[in-house]
């Protein structure tokens, strides 16, 4: 098999992923990461929190050769999940499929065609892997890390899921984006209603909304709970802020990031009788399993508690009745407290 000249067969990767339905797509080569000192600066001061996978597969993030041996370049691809959707109490991202399986099928299916086209291999990284995709993707020209951590392309702002394609492939790498477009603006940093930023570009995440109600498996402290406010999954309000997500957020194109399974402004009340099959028939196939039942209940008790209505007192209690977990029911427990003091 002859392969194609690298220029050519990068632009003809790019072309198929757009084809497939992708909002942005670049090439890097693989190598040291400019920000592995960030990231050990992060590490060290715990930072990461309970995320005990960031700090055991640092050394492998550091070096993104050192995954899987053997392999030289990355199409790294963006995928828009909708910034033009109204703000909710689950994050805009949650309210589709599983992004998770709609980018590999997408990425694999690129794979396969690379393949096809050279003989070589490839492997799909989505959200999954020790590779840190924002420092590919700026590498690969999609767009710079604004102050809120968040990768930021000047024509679609951050509502995007980042994707790579790692291939033995010869390839010809795109420009990186070498330019900081945020200026002296702060607005995303001031909007944080926990105050997780310690600096520009430096997020302690024991103190982001996100990684509380989703990555955190114990208590969410109650220092903090009622800067949660009445988010149940996740947390958009840095993102809210940013000029650029004002100016160029987009509808998304692809039905399964529509937010058909599960609506902005679920009632809290209604994930307190969340049963283990319930729980499974309603969200299997998005990525709200994460915190598994048991952490939606824990978030719903927060949201509820923060309200403080003593109409919401009997459904708390009737939920007090049957919940065997022990996290579920101290949080529910503390809520019943606050709508009936």
């Amino acid at each position: 098999m002859t392969a194609p000249a690298p220029a050519a067969l990068a632009a003809e990767l790019k072309a198929q992923a757009y084809g497939t339905g992708f909002d942005l797509a670049g090439i890097a080569a693989l190598g040291p990461a400019e920000t592995a000192g960030a990231l050990d600066a992060w590490l060290a001061a715990g930072y990461h929190g309970e995320m005990e996978y960031m700090q055991r597969h640092a050394n492998l993030r550091r070096d993104s050769t050192r995954p899987l041996p053997g392999m030289r370049w990355a199409l790294v691809v963006g995928l828009n999940y909708g910034g033009t959707q109204p703000a909710g109490r689950v994050a805009r991202y949650a309210r589709g499929d599983d992004y998770h399986r709609v980018m590999w099928d997408r990425l694999d299916a690129l794979g396969g065609w690379l393949t096809a086209r050279t003989g070589g291999s490839s492997r799909a990284f989505v959200d999954s892997g020790p590779v840190l995709e924002r420092d590919l993707a700026r590498r690969a020209g999609l767009g710079w890390v604004g102050k809120n951590t968040m990768l930021i392309n000047p024509r679609l702002g951050s509502h995007f899921f980042i994707g790579a394609l790692f291939t033995d492939a010869a390839l010809v790498g795109d420009a990186p984006f070498a330019t900081d477009h945020c200026g002296r603006c702060t607005r995303c940093l001031a909007a944080c209603p926990t105050q997780a930023f310690v600096a520009p570009r430096v997020l302690d995440a024991r103190q982001c909304i996100s990684y509380l109600t989703i990555e955190l498996r114990g208590d969410i402290p109650e220092a903090l709970r009622r800067a949660v406010g009445d988010h149940l999954y996740g947390c958009d309000d840095c993102q809210d802020a940013c000029p650029w997500n004002g100016k160029f957020a987009r509808d998304v194109a692809l039905p399964a990031m529509a937010p058909h399974r599960t609506e902005a402004w679920p009632e809290p009340r209604d994930w307190l009788a969340l049963d283990d099959d319930a729980y499974r028939a309603r969200f299997r196939g998005t990525a709200m399993t994460r915190p598994k039942r048991a952490g939606l209940v824990r978030n719903a008790a927060v949201a509820i508690g923060n309200r403080a209505d003593p109409a919401d007192a009997p459904a708390l209690r009737a939920a007090l009745e049957t919940e065997t977990d022990a996290m579920a029911r101290a949080h529910l427990t503390w809520a019943l407290a606050r709508c009936t003091a």
